[in-house]
């Protein structure tokens, strides 16, 4: 047995997880790897984790997934870890039958991550699903980020010089004070922590501009103008974001997820008391932080609030590697490259599942207290993101988590391999707007 030459207690979690762990298909066989995932159907909020933002393996398995809660489970809304206005050009291809390239999307470091080969044959699959099947039945794909400031300026003030050029022109008026700084976001944030001048109320004032317009333009055109709003709540979120970057990290990290959260009930809302939708982000963001070292600190997230909120009706699944290769950087704004990915320490939970001797598993916890119970240990768990140091990898990748308060569940990938970037370079000017890694 792989555990023999271990301690104990680690043999035995190893051994813990191998009796309690099914064994999953080659994902090539998508419909028997995704129907193992039907136990979990009943929940409101489905959230799919990754421990990488640039494994293959990932992005192919929360695709057969989120395809089987779409045809079989009624999931009418796909949110990702990605900007609104960026997400809206996927959902126009995927719901309204718009064309692929239309506009540029995703055009901002890392590219790589919703710029693939994997996720777009999702999206190729979602708009067929969608074909023939009348507008409230079709599956939407939104974003959830807080990063556009730019582009979500730029799509207020677009929408209102549609529908109203007077509120146009007040709304230019709003902006002016951000319009500076849209393509440095960061150095909005540093003037404002060095001067206390802040945009604040002028962004403000224009939401609630929307907002109370709100039924002579959702009148005209309901989608147009939920569109509009949540770019507005972008911009006040945004706006926020960068300065609470300068007064530390944790302010930034909760605000960036309250938004996340905050977007997502507003589209559950939308659609309604039985709308159901599935949540792809990095581990980091759907596990619940309270469980992990990030909560100690005083972070929350999109997984702790969800729990908070639905209960027993949220679902999170957490996946996770030993080695094998990955997409990513070396530094922030740099061209991505595969890199190894170091095989796991000897006291992380990566560890207990790679000596669970299963290549390819799911481990559910949800309704086994015994195993939750021994699983609830505190051990290292790794989180790579958009960048990859293995040089300083137990320092700036690995953190204390309880699993099995953190996630209901675990996908295991023994070995993997990286995303495929689809062909293009990023547009000269395009700002770097992303500040973290997860």
């Amino acid at each position: 047995m792989v555990g023999a030459k271990l301690k104990p207690p680690e043999a035995a979690l190893a051994e813990l997880v191998r009796a309690n762990s099914a064994d999953l298909p080659d994902l090539s066989d998508g419909a028997g790897f995704a129907a193992f995932f039907d136990r979990f159907a009943d929940a409101r909020v489905m959230l799919l984790g990754e421990a990488t933002h640039g494994t293959s393996e990932f992005y192919r398995a929360r695709a057969a997934i989120t395809l089987r809660l779409v045809r079989r489970h009624g999931f009418r809304i796909l949110a990702i870890e990605g900007d609104w206005p960026d997400a809206a050009e996927l959902d126009r291809y995927v719901r309204e039958h718009g064309r692929w390239g239309e506009r540029s999307a995703f055009v901002n470091f890392p590219r790589w991550m919703w710029r693939n080969a994997e996720f777009a044959d999702l999206l190729r699959e979602l708009r067929a699903w969608n074909e023939g099947r009348v507008h409230d039945e079709r599956v939407e794909v939104r974003g959830l980020d807080v990063y556009s400031l730019h582009r979500s300026v730029e799509e207020v003030l677009a929408y209102l010089d549609r529908v109203d050029p007077e509120g146009a022109r007040d709304a230019r008026r709003r902006y002016g004070c951000i319009t500076p700084y849209l393509e440095r976001p960061q150095a909005y944030g540093a003037m404002a922590m060095r001067t206390g001048r802040t945009c604040e109320d002028a962004v403000v004032e224009q939401l609630v501009a929307l907002l109370e317009e709100r039924l002579a333009y959702a009148g005209a055109d309901g989608e147009a103008y939920f569109d509009a709003e949540q770019n507005a709540r972008v911009v006040c979120a945004a706006e926020n974001y960068y300065r609470a970057m300068y007064r530390g990290s944790t302010e930034s990290w909760n605000l960036r997820d309250g938004h996340m959260f905050d977007t997502l009930e507003r589209l559950l809302a939308l659609r309604g008391p039985d709308a159901k939708a599935v949540v792809w982000a990095h581990n980091s963001h759907i596990g619940d932080a309270g469980a992990t070292a990030m909560g100690e600190s005083g972070e929350f997230n999109i997984g702790q609030l969800a729990r908070a909120k639905y209960r027993d009706r949220t679902v999170a699944i957490g996946f996770s590697t030993d080695r094998g290769e990955v997409m990513a950087a070396d530094d922030w704004g740099a061209p991505p490259r595969i890199k190894q990915i170091l095989p796991s320490r000897a006291d992380s939970w990566e560890r207990v599942f790679r000596d669970a001797g299963r290549p390819r598993s799911l481990t559910t916890w949800r309704d086994d207290p015994e195993l939750a119970e021994h699983l609830a240990l505190r051990r290292l768990e790794r989180a790579i993101g958009v960048i990859y140091r293995p040089d300083t990898e137990r320092w700036s990748h690995y953190f204390d988590a309880h699993l099995s308060r953190q996630f209901d569940a675990l996908v295991w990938f023994e070995q993997t391999t990286p995303v495929t970037p689809l062909p293009g370079s990023a547009p000269t000017g395009a700002p770097d707007i992303y500040p973290f890694g997860l």
